[in-house]
């Protein structure tokens, strides 16, 4: 497509800007017939890699074998907004069913997981364009304003004692943004280039001693075996790291719901327009409308900003190479501009889509069966960069503790861990559900931008009733 606003053609998936940018790895070989080890990892992306690579770490003696259907990251590894954050999906709900300090201790979990991420990379020579900058969240309504507070005060609840809450001035000293009456910072995030951690982290697993099999789909998981076109693998314990794509495997279809999220990406911006936006301090940039927005400023000076757009493909399909409606690439210039008026003309260089996990409670999960030695992690809900970390080293954990190499950790006993949850609902009403959400959570934001009022419009209200996240 082009964009409207000047003649610059705007590329329209082939999976997304940070593969345009960095490129499409080399193929590595299918899996080549039967075969066997001691772990199976069903996923190439982070969570997949990230389990491995601290599994191996842990006991080199294991013999780890990685199922990817495309090419590692080409999922949600590849798409994302570059956010290495602290967030983390369910923890309210894990408060009210394990107690307070239960959650506190998830959240100072995710809080170093942060850190974790940052120094292995370093450890391992991996060049992501980190930049450890925190997380500014803005607010630009009072209704979103009151918002801002509240979770400001709930992340204090949970242990953020570095976390700070800026008035419109203090939040113009760090970015510009149009009509900000307010902002919270916490240093517990980093800005990153996706697609530089997820192949530094694969060539990391392998050095280690990983196989990693690309173009191999896994079709069916069972006890002990996971089966391909190509051939099946027999292994103790089949880890499912599969996320917005588990869907796709027999007899997954309604248990992660894959949600669509959209980017896009602008060209280079100037010295000048820099200057006059700000953001020296290169934070990842979210807001505090119900249909929330996600954005970063990259190493080479562009902006990328994401959003929901169209939420949901009818029967839990995914895309194949992240193109993305024009009205979404529309969608989300228009939000580029309200936040920064003086980029109005800006070309959009590159827009995506991908699909994220969604459990039917909103909680990301960890599980170990010890019956079967089937695992998995994952509903992430769009917070996946670090979580998917903190996921894979208490895999490991739990891989290690069922097999005797160790007894329970402080990973194994947060609350996450071993989360039972309902499946969703079965189509049609699956598509009217999240459809209808989201049409009613854009008509909140609509109604809170026009109408000068701290109270949050109702119609959000009835949406997350209708989401089951509370």
């Amino acid at each position: 497509m082009s964009s409207t606003n000047n003649a610059t053609a705007t590329v329209n998936g082939g999976i997304s800007f940070w593969y345009a940018d960095d490129g499409i790895p080399l193929a590595r070989e299918p899996l080549a017939g039967d075969a066997s080890a001691d772990v199976v990892i069903v996923g190439g992306g982070y969570t997949g890699l990230w389990t491995a690579y601290y599994l191996k770490k842990a006991a080199p003696f294991l013999r780890i074998t990685v199922l990817e259907q495309k090419f590692c990251g080409y999922g949600a590894s590849g798409r994302n907004g570059g956010w290495l954050y602290n967030g983390i999906a369910g923890r309210d709900r894990y408060a009210k069913l394990h107690g307070h300090e239960a959650a506190v201790r998830l959240q100072q979990a995710m809080n170093a997981t942060v850190s974790e991420v940052i120094d292995v990379a370093r450890t391992e020579a991996i060049d992501a364009d980190i930049h450890h900058g925190g997380v500014l969240e803005i607010a630009y309504t009072p209704a979103q304003l009151a918002r801002l507070k509240s979770f400001h005060a709930a992340e204090l609840s949970y242990g953020e004692k570095d976390r700070t809450l800026h008035g419109a001035r203090e939040t113009a000293d760090r970015v510009r943004v149009a009509g900000a009456v307010g902002s919270t910072w916490t240093p517990h995030g980093a800005r990153l280039h996706p697609v530089k951690l997820l192949k530094g982290l694969a060539r990391a697993v392998e050095a280690l001693g990983v196989t990693i099999h690309e173009s191999t789909p896994v079709t069916e998981i069972r006890p002990k075996h996971a089966h391909t076109p190509y051939g099946t693998v027999r292994a103790p314990y089949i880890l499912r790291c599969t996320e917005g794509f588990t869907a796709s495997l027999k007899g997954q279809r309604r248990t992660w719901l894959p949600m669509n999220s959209s980017m896009i990406a602008t060209a280079p911006l100037t010295a000048a327009q820099w200057e006059s936006i700000g953001w020296e301090g290169r934070e990842t940039l979210g807001d505090m409308a119900h249909a929330y927005m996600y954005a970063q400023r990259t190493a080479d000076d562009r902006i990328t900003l994401g959003g929901r757009g169209y939420p949901y493909r009818y029967g839990s399909k995914a895309d194949n190479d992240g193109r993305t409606q024009p009205a979404t690439v529309e969608a989300l210039r228009d939000i580029l501009t309200r936040f920064f008026p003086q980029l109005t003309g800006v070309p959009v260089a590159h827009a995506w889509s991908g699909v994220l996990g969604v459990p039917r409670d909103w909680c990301a999960t960890v599980t170990l069966d010890r019956s079967t030695g089937i695992g998995w992690a994952g509903g992430y809900v769009g917070s996946g960069v670090a979580t998917a970390n903190l996921a894979a080293r208490t895999l490991r954990d739990l891989v290690q503790q069922d097999s005797g190499q160790s007894g329970p950790t402080d990973l194994t006993a947060l609350p996450w861990v071993n989360h039972k949850v309902r499946k969703w609902e079965p189509e049609p009403f699956r598509w009217l559900g999240v459809h209808g959400m989201y049409a009613t959570y854009n008509a909140a934001d609509r109604r809170e931008l026009t109408t000068p009022t701290a109270q949050s419009s109702r119609l959000a209200q009835a949406a997350d009733k209708l989401a089951g996240r509370h």
